[in-house]
């Protein structure tokens, strides 16, 4: 809990850094840059390793960053992940890459929903989906789409902790819940022998 607060604070502050310089296209930028160099550190057990790793100085690994996000990313993004590198929190990145994408979709009235179907959907469908969602969310939606093959038909949602079950699944177990929990009148009750 207490790293997630602290990614929290680190995220907060790049995009108030952002928010004042260049607005809505920093804060895409620092975004991009962000998911890139938190995604290098959570798929390359290499680069985590030397980040995290107190053998190599602070110096080498802001250089070694420096260079591989040359031209990638603006010099005040650079200069947050030094800041980052100096206080020793370059470990974070992955989680300030979540909580910060998680703050400008917030400030963009954008919602990110996990959709879980039994078949890849189309164009059409997914932006029905999408269009759909958006109406019931009152937000602008942008939806993943993974196939569950378990599931029968309708779909799964997942909205940060909420989950929509609409899959076709959860709509027989409720309706034997129902029939299960009904009470039968004494009329319809067979005879006995």
């Amino acid at each position: 809990m207490r790293s997630e607060l602290i990614a929290r604070n680190y995220a907060e502050t790049l995009l108030d850094l952002a928010d004042r310089n260049g607005g809505a296209a920093a804060m895409n930028q620092f975004a991009a840059a962000l998911d890139e160099v938190a995604g290098l550190v959570q798929s390359d057990p290499r680069v985590r390793q030397f980040l995290e790793t107190p053998r190599v100085p602070a110096a080498e690994k802001k250089r070694a960053l420096r260079a591989a996000l040359a031209g990638r990313a603006p010099e005040l993004f650079l200069r947050f992940v030094s800041v980052l590198v100096d206080k020793r929190r370059q470990t974070l990145l992955p989680e300030i890459a979540a909580a910060f994408r998680g703050l400008v979709d917030e400030r963009m009235g954008r919602v990110r929903v996990q959709v879980a179907i039994s078949h890849l959907p189309d164009e059409a469908l997914q932006a029905e989906i999408g269009n759909a969602l958006a109406l019931r969310l009152g937000r602008t939606v942008i939806p993943t789409f993974t196939v569950d093959p378990e599931l029968l038909g309708g779909m799964v949602v997942q909205v940060g902790d909420e989950i929509l079950d609409g899959s076709v699944r959860s709509s027989a177990a409720r309706l034997r819940r129902a029939m299960m929990a009904a009470q039968l009148p004494p009329s319809a009750a067979p005879a006995a022998v």
